[in-house]
Order: C-alpha cells, then sequence, then structure tokens
C-alpha cells in the first residue's frame, strides 16, 4: 500500500506524535515506554500510536506479553521525497539570487567611468 502524504503529515503536525516517532528512531519500544517523558496516561499515548499506526509510520509487533512500536521508514521516506522537490527547487532560487547579488557587488566595485560607459551600452541596446 501507497502511503499517504495527507494522512502521514497529519499525523506528524502533533507534536507528541514527532516526538515518539523520534524515540522510537532510536529502537523499539513498548507503549510504557513511550508514555514515560509525557505527562499524559498511557491510553492518551495509545491513541497518539493509533493514528500514528493508521499513517504507517509505525507498526507493532508482539514479544510474549509486550507488544513493541517500531518505525516504518516507507512513510517517512515517502514524505521526505515531497519535501526533497521543494528543498531542491528553494536552492536553486538562492542559487540565483548569490548569483544576482554577486552581479551588483561587482558592479558596485568597478569605477565610476567603467560604470558610466555600461550604463550608456546598455542604453544604447535597449534604445
Amino acid at each position: 500500500m501507497k502511503p499517504n502524504l495527507d494522512i502521514i503529515f497529519a499525523a506528524l503536525a502533533d507534536p507528541t506524535r514527532r516526538a515518539i516517532v523520534a524515540r522510537l528512531a532510536e529502537g523499539e519500544a513498548s507503549v510504557a515506554e513511550l508514555a514515560e517523558p509525557f505527562a499524559m496516561s498511557q491510553p492518551a499515548v495509545s491513541k497518539h500510536l493509533k493514528v500514528l499506526e493508521h499513517a504507517g509510520l509505525i507498526s507493532r509487533g508482539r514479544d510474549a506479553q509486550r507488544r513493541p512500536c517500531r518505525l516504518e521508514a516507507e512513510p517517512l521516506a515517502e514524505a521526505n521525497a515531497w519535501l526533497e522537490r521543494y528543498r531542491e527547487a528553494w536552492e536553486q532560487n538562492f542559487a540565483r539570487l548569490d548569483s544576482l547579488l554577486e552581479e551588483l557587488k561587482a558592479e558596485e566595485a568597478q569605477p565610476r567611468s567603467v560604470k558610466t560607459r555600461q550604463k550608456r551600452k546598455n542604453h544604447r541596446k535597449h534604445a
């Protein structure tokens, strides 16, 4: 099943769920272990886990009486791939801005007579 970005980002919109994901990036954990750092009940943490599980971000296994939660990589990879496209576009925009700033700096560094000649030259081009 292909991960649904809407559900993934909705699940990750909550800071408690992001903290749970961060904790699970270190390794499997039980609900009790995941609930430790939060000032909330285990049932409340379980509700967060259900949201993460529905988004495909985590899964639960069975180890005797313990049901450890683990992070699932595919939905995070899908979300990262979506974000990566925008990061690349922003980097291209920043590179163009850097280039423009370098041109402006170079233009300002030129002696006044060179600037005047360039302005005349540009003016003739556009006339």
